[in-house]
């Protein structure tokens, strides 16, 4: 398991996922929200007026329900509200990052 940072236009939030997310995290955030999202019946809660309603909490509700069930991913720290513009903490500065 390995830490990544995920936002959805909010607070920064680490997490601890399976190696291969945090690995490929742009190709599995993609997935989940230009495919999944879009296309699975399972995701129907969140599509709402012809839109898109989700945050990076879905996300990892997805990574646990239906692709690493055995691996379970879960809430490390709330860094709170930090510009994309300004450090992370220093423990954190090179997990690979991704904002909804």
């Amino acid at each position: 398991m390995k830490n990544v940072i995920l936002s959805a236009d909010s607070q920064r939030k680490v997490y601890s996922v399976p190696n291969e997310v945090a690995d490929n995290l742009e190709e599995y955030c993609n997935e989940f929200c230009c495919v999944w999202l879009v296309s699975s019946p399972h995701a129907k809660k969140y599509r709402k007026g012809g839109g898109l309603c989700y945050n990076e909490q879905d996300f990892i509700e997805y990574l646990n329900k239906y692709i690493f069930p055995e691996k379970l991913s879960s809430l490390v720290e709330n860094l709170g509200w930090i510009d994309f513009s300004s450090p992370l903490p220093d423990k954190y500065k090179n997990c690979p990052q991704f904002n909804f």
